[in-house]
């Protein structure tokens, strides 16, 4: 390059990041995660950031396309407040 002898090498990632977007069933929340299970969720417009841990349930149709269905992990599960998410995909 400039005869120095210092050269940059660029290394090309197919996927640096894998982002999971999570949307809750009855549309009250979205959570963003980019390093799970740490997500930015946003509910009535405030954003927070929360541990979000869930497992799959199951698969469903949605406008002839497939969409996963996850349920909350560990004791929130069996809370009144437990929601079930929507990953997009």
């Amino acid at each position: 390059m400039d005869g120095g002898g210092d050269e940059t090498k660029f290394v090309s990632l197919l996927h640096p990041y894998m982002v999971e977007v999570y949307v809750a069933r009855d549309g009250s929340e979205a959570c963003l995660s980019l390093d799970p299970p740490k997500a930015f969720c946003t509910q009535g417009g405030a954003v927070k950031e929360v541990r979000l841990e869930l497992s799959f349930s199951r698969y469903e149709t949605y406008e002839d396309k497939t969409r996963e269905v996850h349920r909350q992990k560990g004791l929130m599960a069996f809370t009144t407040a437990a929601k079930e998410y929507v990953r997009v995909l």
